[in-house]
């Protein structure tokens, strides 16, 4: 499933002022924004969504600038109705969530699971092979509340076949705003992914897969999470020469494509401006660059992930990216608030490694066959602890 090793994303709600990248074929290897000049900032490619409804119109310019070789991997939507009320409503009760307490989380959490539905805390492991302790997470699958009752599926794939665990006595609301924003995202997805079909149809490209498209509307396997940065105190936000990666570590995410909200900043439960300019979603381009992304907050971005790139054979690309945290004394005592949907295959949709594709070489060879669940096992075994039964 996609949503374990990520990510998350996050902007300044006040746009500065935007510049260009230069952008090529290639993977980067993190870096420090220590002793260096500020990353550029690009904004997004963006496509209203009376656009993206259109099922016959071209988009290809803009699935190419977004998504292609030279692409940064990301688009984002605007004006999608509803969505910029029902990603405040859910947001604002990720503070909520976080804060109640430890007895009360434990109860909505999965370890059998690998912590993949419900809440968790301090259970990742990125880039440094240290536990993530700088967010918390509560993940439930938006579309199906069971997606089966198969006894070896459920053990063979708990990550995706596990039922959603809601905190329906102390936190009764979050299911309803959990499920609306995410399905909301989820329709919206399936509109983009049309188009990335049509995009990759013209590009000459043949799949015996049914596309993008109807490969997540018959997934059982969408996963959305809710993510809360909490505060850190005023001795860590004067550190201005931490890494880039400070609040989420590189990553790419590993399933089809990836929703976002542009993230909520808040102090003592009250919304504010981000504190910082440099704070926000880091992302590496092909060329080694490390550039910041910004998108507005009512936009709703898409991030494309490794089994598209898989799926078409590089015509659609996945990039490594980050979040770094906001420093300064007015950073102290924020926290950020966003939501993420990974739309992603079904666990027993096949892949086919293409040879081009070398990501994760260590763990999955090229041509290699397999089936989404595999896959995703494998690299779960990367993030987290690995299964021992």
């Amino acid at each position: 499933m996609a949503p374990l090793q990520f990510q998350f994303h996050l902007r300044s709600i006040h746009l500065p002022p935007l510049s260009s990248a230069s952008r090529s074929p290639h993977r980067v290897s993190c870096r420090s924004m220590a002793a260096s000049p500020p990353p550029p900032t690009v904004r997004t490619v963006s496509i209203p969504f009376t656009h993206l409804k259109e099922t016959r119109k071209d988009l290809s310019a803009k699935i190419q600038e977004g998504f292609g070789p030279q692409g940064l991997g990301i688009i984002s939507v605007s004006d999608v109705p509803d969505f910029a009320f029902l990603r405040k409503k859910l947001l604002y009760l990720a503070p909520r969530l976080a804060n109640l307490s430890e007895d009360t989380k434990r109860k909505i959490e999965d370890p059998d699971s690998r912590y993949s539905f419900g809440w968790s805390h301090g259970k990742e492991t990125l880039e440094s092979g240290k536990p993530d302790v700088f967010k918390g997470s509560f993940y439930a699958n938006p579309i199906i509340d069971t997606p089966t009752t198969d006894a070896a599926l459920l053990y063979q794939y708990p990550s995706f076949c596990r039922p959603n665990i809601w905190p329906t006595t102390s936190l009764p609301e979050l299911e309803a705003a959990f499920k609306d924003l995410g399905k909301l995202i989820f329709e919206v997805g399936l509109l983009l992914a049309h188009h990335c079909d049509q995009y990759v149809m013209r590009q000459g490209a043949t799949n015996k897969t049914q596309g993008l498209q109807e490969t997540l509307r018959r997934s059982r396997c969408h996963k959305g999470r809710l993510l809360y940065y909490f505060p850190r105190p005023l001795s860590e936000c004067k550190e201005v020469t931490g890494s880039t990666s400070s609040w989420c570590g590189w990553h790419t995410d590993f399933g089809s494509l990836t929703g976002l909200t542009c993230g909520l900043f808040m102090r003592n439960s009250v919304e504010v401006p981000c504190p910082d300019s440099s704070a926000g979603l880091y992302v590496q381009t092909r060329n080694n660059e490390v550039v910041k992304v910004i998108y507005g907050e009512d936009e709703l971005a898409y991030q494309i992930g490794e089994t598209t790139e898989i799926l078409y054979s590089g015509h659609l690309c996945a990039t490594p990216h980050c979040v770094k945290a906001p420093s300064g004394e007015n950073a102290a005592g924020v926290e950020r608030c966003t939501f993420a949907m990974f739309m992603q295959p079904d666990w027993d949709e096949r892949l086919k490694i293409p040879e081009k594709i070398t990501r994760h070489g260590e763990l999955i060879q090229p041509n290699q066959a397999l089936t989404f669940g595999k896959y995703t096992e494998i690299l779960n075994n990367k993030y987290y602890q690995q299964r021992t039964t």
